[in-house]
């Protein structure tokens, strides 16, 4: 009889991961960068607390990073300190004023490969400069530090100056990421030129260390705002360049949208919580689902050290619950599948002050254009609009669209901040976060442990994806009950879970953090 072979399943990366916790008694950072990650621990070493970190942390990630965030990006922050109430740092997305429905028409299909709107001719909702949305990432640092923060600006700003000056390393990560945005990044002359060398990605040497490439003018924008001030951006030189660019690519952003933009500081939205109190974020973001959730699974079975099959099914049927009712009532904010690339960074200093920021340019490099005056990527946020007219969520002028962004600090009876974390990854967020949550706060599990749990992802009112690692009869029951069900691998790519990131403070005041384990660049550093 001859033999029949079933091939199995390809296996992308067939080795395991593990990361280590940061541990100590000061100050912490996590990151999706390490290099980042040692800016804000050189910032907390020279003096300065959580907040000055965390923007030091963001502007270094603007050359660091820059497929996730940067100076033409948004997002949205929780701060929390012994003795003061929980903020929400409001710094999210708001439509150009002059951005018009009309110029959005479209083809009468169905982008069906990564994102669930109707295709709009040209794309360009998604890419290019009418799918920027006013860039208030500046704007949101400048106001957590001018609030909260005690170094001067320059001191902030110096590691993010000296590592712009160094540039972009040159190595298999970023070569991953640059590859899968080439399409896009080769229509825009200055991306093209920055990132597509010769009209190919930037690779790193066969042998031997990565270099570095400078990305722009980013190092002299960077510098620009160390000098000037944080709303030189806004309204001094920078933003006439920033215009200026717009303008001739087309773009409807103005210097009046962005002498405009100013982030809110808002309470957090306290929601009590398993002996403790969840601060979540304020504005539109994903809180009110993440509240539903919390509701839904207060019934579900919290015994046991660990999740169990019944723990899971409860959680796969509360997210499929309370998505259904965020995307009937509030839009499908941003697609399941779109190639977001969000950054999270958690910090917390030696007085216990705990920040927890969620910042990005929505798609992975964004629109795909580099401004050539100021070296800035800027966001594609026009994407987080529903290009149909008169449905929720609908493009228009000055308008705030609903997002996925869900940092989250917890604090204990006394008020005192115990946790921070965060995720990026679009509408897989709110899944990691609550899970990453419920295993350090709701089931006990030290953090290195969690952060290697094995996890779901639920993005949607139907389905789930699960990481095969999970046992069997959780599979099983997940696809019965939960269907239909997607067994995947944990792997750098393809991304099928939010990358989140946690510092949590224990009662004799040791802090221990971690970063996403599959994320090759991550870390949590101790001062």
């Amino acid at each position: 009889m001859p033999l029949i072979y079933d091939p199995p399943p390809h296996t992308t990366q067939h080795w395991q991961v593990t990361k280590p916790a940061a541990r100590g008694r000061r100050g912490m950072v996590a990151s999706q960068s390490r290099a980042a990650a040692e800016a804000g621990i050189a910032i907390l070493e020279a003096g300065g607390n959580a907040a000055d970190a965390a923007v030091g942390v963001a502007f270094a990630l603007a050359s660091l990073e820059p497929w996730n965030s940067g100076l033409g990006g948004i997002g949205f922050a929780q701060l929390a300190a012994p003795g003061m109430g929980p903020v929400t740092v409001d710094f999210g997305p708001v439509s150009p004023a002059a951005l018009d429905p009309a110029a959005f028409p479209l083809t009468g299909r169905m982008k069906q490969d990564l994102f669930a709107w109707p295709e709009v001719q040209g794309d360009r909702n998604i890419h290019g400069p009418l799918s920027f949305v006013v860039p208030s990432a500046v704007a949101g640092y400048a106001e957590l530090h001018a609030k909260y923060g005690r170094l001067p600006v320059a001191d902030v700003l110096a590691p993010a100056v000296a590592l712009a000056k160094r540039g972009l390393a040159q190595d298999w990560f970023t070569t991953l990421k640059v590859a899968n945005a080439a399409s896009t990044l080769r229509l825009y002359p200055e991306s093209a030129r920055i990132y597509l060398p010769g009209g190919l990605p930037p690779v790193a040497p066969y042998q031997g260390t990565p270099g570095f490439f400078r990305q722009g003018r980013l190092p002299e924008t960077l510098e620009r705002l160390a000098r000037a001030g944080l709303r030189d951006f806004y309204e001094g030189e920078i933003a006439a360049g920033i215009a200026a660019d717009v303008k001739e690519m087309g773009g409807v952003l103005s210097e009046t949208d962005l002498a405009g933009c100013r982030a809110r500081i808002l309470p957090a939205v306290s929601v009590p919580w398993r002996a403790r109190t969840l601060h979540l974020s304020n504005g539109l973001t994903a809180a009110p689902t993440f509240r539903r959730v919390m509701a839904l699974m207060e019934a579900a079975d919290w015994s046991g050290g660990t999740p169990g099959t019944a723990w899971h099914l409860a959680f796969a049927k509360a997210m499929q619950a309370a998505y259904a009712e965020r995307l009937a009532g509030l839009g499908d904010a941003e697609p399941k599948g779109a190639d977001s690339c969000t950054t999270h960074l958690t910090v917390c200093d030696q007085d216990g002050m705990m920040v927890a920021m969620t910042t990005t340019l929505l798609s992975s490099m964004g629109s795909r254009v580099v401004l050539p005056r100021s070296g800035v990527l800027m966001n594609n946020g026009v994407m987080w609009f529903d290009p149909q007219p008169g449905t929720p969520n609908a493009i228009g002028p000055n308008k705030r669209p609903l997002t996925n962004m869900s940092p989250v600090i917890a604090t204990d009876a006394a008020g005192v901040p115990q946790i921070a974390l965060g995720a990026s990854g679009g509408r897989r967020i709110l899944a990691a976060v609550f899970q990453m949550l419920s295993l350090v706060a709701g089931f006990g599990m030290e953090p290195e442990e969690a952060s290697h749990f094995p996890r779901l992802d639920v993005s949607g009112p139907t389905g789930a994806t699960a990481d095969r690692r999970l046992p069997e009869a959780t599979l099983a029951a997940l696809a019965d009950g939960a269907g239909p069900l997607e067994v995947v691998e944990h792997a750098v790519l393809p991304v099928n879970f939010a990358c989140p990131n946690l510092i949590a403070i224990g009662p004799d005041g040791l802090r221990t953090g971690v970063s996403d384990t599959m994320s090759p660049w991550s870390a949590a550093l101790a001062q």
